[in-house]
């Protein structure tokens, strides 16, 4: 069912991002997605849309429907997804409203169902480098042409959710180096490579998890202020998608469509 090409996950207060479209419902071994697909063109490319929480926000992180999310793209023909979330800020220099193009992870999560293997072919894919090297080049260089304020690499710890960092957790996250925080990176990327397809995230600075240490006026996180924050650049967000979409080429030139060549045991 070649319905479209390029998939878009909706971040927190990210649920309009398509003015016209086809709604498209699509059923999966693993459920229904959080929401109905739809379905509109970009600059001549057909795209499919998933409000990643829900219409209305019903699904938290803990409980997504990842698999069924991912697979309902699979089903429509996506071949590569742009992923926009909120994140939390473990660094001065990243400020609220900044993008940060990820490039590695780092998984705290527990329990959820994280892949679409369970046997009885075992399967190892090689997540070393989790995102799309092709669709990461295409980010840096829309944001660039849009002059937008982004960083270019950085990882992202994942937590469990649905509850915000401690200050200890978030002291400790800075302390190993790490970037931002959030909570649906894992296993969303993960599941979109053992599909063979493409992943590319955009993390937009909501605030400074915590807080910031050494600035008391800093307060930490609250969903208020993360809303706040994404709505006010959501227009941003819409017009680094459109060139990237406009930017992406029909033919893959990276390896995630052979993430499986390798990846398999057998006896």
């Amino acid at each position: 069912m070649k319905r479209a090409t390029i998939g878009v996950f909706g971040g927190s207060g990210f649920y309009r991002f398509l003015k016209k479209y086809e709604e498209l419902s699509v059923d999966t071994p693993y459920g229904a997605p959080s929401a109905p697909l739809k379905l509109s063109k970009i600059g001549g490319k057909k795209v499919a849309f998933i409000p990643r929480h829900g219409e209305h926000h019903e699904f938290p992180p803990h409980v997504l429907p990842y698999r069924a999310n991912i697979s309902a793209f699979k089903e429509v023909g996506v071949e590569r997804i742009i992923g926009p979330c909120a994140v939390g800020s473990l660094k001065p220099e990243l400020k609220p409203g900044d993008l940060v193009i990820c490039d590695q992870f780092v998984n705290f999560t527990t329990g959820r169902r994280d892949t679409f293997y369970d046997g009885p072919v075992t399967t190892h894919i090689s997540t070393a480098d989790p995102y799309c090297p092709e669709l990461r080049k295409i980010a840096k260089e829309a944001a660039g042409k849009l002059r937008l304020p982004f960083h270019d690499g950085g990882t992202v710890v994942v937590i469990q959710g649905p509850r915000f960092s401690t200050r200890s957790e978030s002291r400790f996250f800075r302390k190993q180096g790490w970037d931002v925080i959030n909570m649906t990176q894992y296993p969303e990327a993960v599941l979109a490579r053992e599909l063979e397809m493409c992943y590319a995230n955009i993390s937009l600075v909501t605030d400074y998890d915590s807080g910031l240490e050494g600035d008391p006026a800093v307060k930490p996180v609250s969903h208020e202020a993360v809303i706040k924050i994404f709505n006010e650049n959501i227009e941003n967000l819409r017009a680094l998608i459109t060139e990237m979409v406009a930017r992406t080429p029909e033919k893959r030139s990276c390896p995630c469509g052979t993430a499986l060549e390798h990846a398999r045991l057998k006896a």
